[in-house]
């Protein structure tokens, strides 16, 4: 039995978006949400009634903004604006990128500041219940003025235009609706814009991307505890005091995370016993890992305001005022996103530096060169060291910030924006990529423990957490591929909750 999510505007999660995302709840509007719904609803037509101009309503749209439009045409003017602002381009977004999307933009319709109709929020739902997905080029907003191009392309299936995926099938928008039982909708007065001004294409990449970044920053502690024991790392570097003489509470949660998972190890060692100091990839792990940590708790935290915000233009004040503001644009977004993209990508960098001294003959504290189970005939992981470098940088490139760069649109009258969608993009490959950088690290610090038969010597937790990586690749017994098994390991570390459910 699925559980049901109701959306108020003000309480969703990301852990809950996922949850929708997947298909494990279903969604309905809050009753004081309906309420509130109706009440904005009504404020509009009040103004109208009144004769009041509003802009986007009896308005053009940017620079167009001081043609007048007749009432004859303010429906037309709502689908036009679908019509031409669905001009996104490239390859669409994932499926859960556009169930996210949805989800966003219903829990902020449902807040009661965007004047639509509660008929048009309610097909939203039934989209997101039934399975109809939009189908949402990724490329062509530039994060302001709301992800206009892409919450077109999604908006366009609710009037029955467009094209939709249903039932594994793409079709055309209308065909969708037919199949899942379902009726267009007819826009009204400001009903377009309230379903295409807002953040949410940048937003939902975001939240997805939040959820599967702090699996991989649990990850790569878990990966350096693996690496600390199968090169005899130093554990004082990690000592409570020590850490706390430089109080950042992120550096003395990773710090302390792996003090607790070490906890009965025999491969560990002190200052002193086998050498002075580390490397700083080892020493060094609660500063780096914990600064990344401090960009993931950044970007949650903006994420969190952003899913319950209002990112409309103009909007529907208690007061029955229609003012216009700026709370499309997506800077607050596009600046978590491009701080995520750097801490994700040192989480990355630092642990392929760690994978070198494994395989490093003249680093790896003795072990084989390269891992390798009879060196020389046999390469071992040499060139798995080569893809994580490969990919740290190309992570580099993706890491540049976005949201520095703006574009003026609508003959300048739209002169700053924000680039957050592109930067969105950019952070979940980020993050991906990370998933097959640790991975590889996870592989190499499994194969050298048992290459120096040191599995008893481990800690329980590394012990346990060392059989799972082997599920998808036992230790090299001779050379052989080992890309499947690196991406199948990666897609574990993005998708389990093991780490977080314990360690969070």
């Amino acid at each position: 039995m699925k559980s049901i999510i109701e959306l108020d505007g003000h309480t969703l999660t990301r852990q809950q978006i996922e949850e929708i995302v997947k298909g494990h709840a279903t969604v309905a509007l809050a009753a004081d949400s309906i309420e509130r719904i109706r009440l904005s609803r009504e404020r509009i037509e009040k103004r109208l009634a009144e004769g009041q101009t509003i802009y986007g309503v009896n308005t053009g749209f940017g620079k167009l903004s001081n043609i007048k439009i007749e009432e004859d045409d303010i429906g037309l003017l709502q689908l036009n604006l679908l019509r031409s602002d669905a001009t996104g381009v490239g390859q669409p977004f994932p499926t859960d990128v556009v169930r996210a999307m949805m989800v966003l933009r219903a829990n902020a319709l449902a807040r009661g500041f965007s004047g639509i109709r509660e008929e048009t929020v309610q097909l939203l739902l039934d989209f997101i219940n039934k399975g109809v997905h939009p189908i949402v080029p990724s490329q062509g907003s530039v994060g302001a003025s709301g992800d206009l191009a892409p919450l077109s392309h999604l908006a366009l299936v609710l009037v029955g235009e467009g094209k939709a995926e249903f039932n594994g099938e793409v079709m055309s928008g209308s065909e969708a609706l037919q199949q899942a039982g379902l009726s267009p909708v007819r826009l009204q007065a400001k009903e377009g814009l309230a379903l295409v001004n807002g953040t949410q294409a940048m937003t939902g990449i975001g939240v997805l991307t939040v959820n599967e970044a702090e699996r991989i920053g649990l990850a790569a502690d878990m990966a350096a505890s693996l690496t600390l024991e199968a090169l005899k790392g130093i554990t004082s570097a990690f000592d409570p005091a020590l850490l706390a003489v430089r109080p950042h509470p992120e550096l003395e949660l990773v710090g302390g995370r792996i003090r607790k998972w070490l906890e009965g190890s025999k491969r560990v060692t002190k200052q002193g016993e086998i050498r002075m100091q580390d490397a700083y990839s080892l020493r060094c792990i609660p500063q780096v890992h914990g600064a990344s940590w401090q960009s993931f708790f950044y970007a949650e935290n903006r994420v969190q305001t952003e899913m319950n915000a209002t990112t409309d233009n103009p909007i529907v004040l208690e007061s029955g005022e229609v003012l216009s503001g700026g709370h499309f644009h997506g800077q607050p977004i596009a600046l978590a996103m491009d701080f995520l993209k750097i801490g994700v990508s040192e989480w990355a960098n630092i642990s392929e530096r760690r994978t070198e001294r494994m395989v490093n003959p003249q680093l790896n504290e003795g072990l084989p060169p390269f891992l390798a189970t009879n060196p020389g005939i046999e390469c071992g992981l040499m060139i798995a060291q080569y893809t994580a470098a490969s990919i740290v940088s190309e992570n580099k490139v993706l890491a540049h910030p976005s949201s520095v760069d703006s574009i003026p649109t609508s003959g300048n009258q739209e002169d700053h924006v924000s680039m957050g969608t592109t930067s969105a993009r950019q952070v979940r490959q980020i993050v991906r990529n990370a998933a097959l950088v640790i991975a590889i690290e996870m592989i190499c610090a499994s194969q050298a423990i048992y290459l120096d038969k040191a599995e008893e010597q481990l800690s329980p937790t590394t012990r346990k957490y060392l059989e799972k990586v082997r599920e998808f690749c036992p230790p090299l017994l001779a050379d052989q591929p080992i890309g499947d098994e690196i991406e199948a390991l990666a897609e574990y570390l993005l998708t389990s909750d093991a780490l977080v459910k314990e360690y969070m």
